[in-house]
């Protein structure tokens, strides 16, 4: 996968976010959006990816609420809501709030001029 034929990324939640952290193709990729400053989505667990990148430091997330310390540790404010943006990153606490973070992920997309 070439991460420049893309114009966003979502890393969705569940365990997945646990194992791929690890993949050194999944830290190219996710690097490549946070470096570009192009719109990144993450939901629950999906800030798991970018806190063991050290991509978190100094930001602002949500995530599932049993993940908070992680989140601090790995440098974030963590705060509990469903549509938390932060530039070009958005951020959910699980998929009940999918509604709410859906409109803050379009409005990103829209700002960032990406086509729909």
């Amino acid at each position: 996968m070439q991460p420049e034929d893309y114009q966003a990324l979502v890393i969705p939640g569940g365990r997945a976010p646990e194992y791929i952290r690890t993949d050194p193709d999944v830290a190219r990729i996710v690097h490549y959006f946070f470096e570009h400053g192009l719109p990144v989505g993450t939901i629950c667990h999906g800030p798991q990816v970018p806190a063991a990148l050290g991509l978190l430091r100094g930001r602002t997330t949500a995530a599932f609420p049993p993940l908070r310390t992680d989140m601090e540790m790995a440098g974030a404010t963590f705060v509990d809501a469903p549509d938390v943006v932060d530039g070009a990153m958005v951020s959910c606490r699980g998929w009940p709030d999918l509604p709410e973070w859906s409109r803050a992920f379009m409005r990103v997309l829209e700002g960032a001029k990406v086509s729909l």
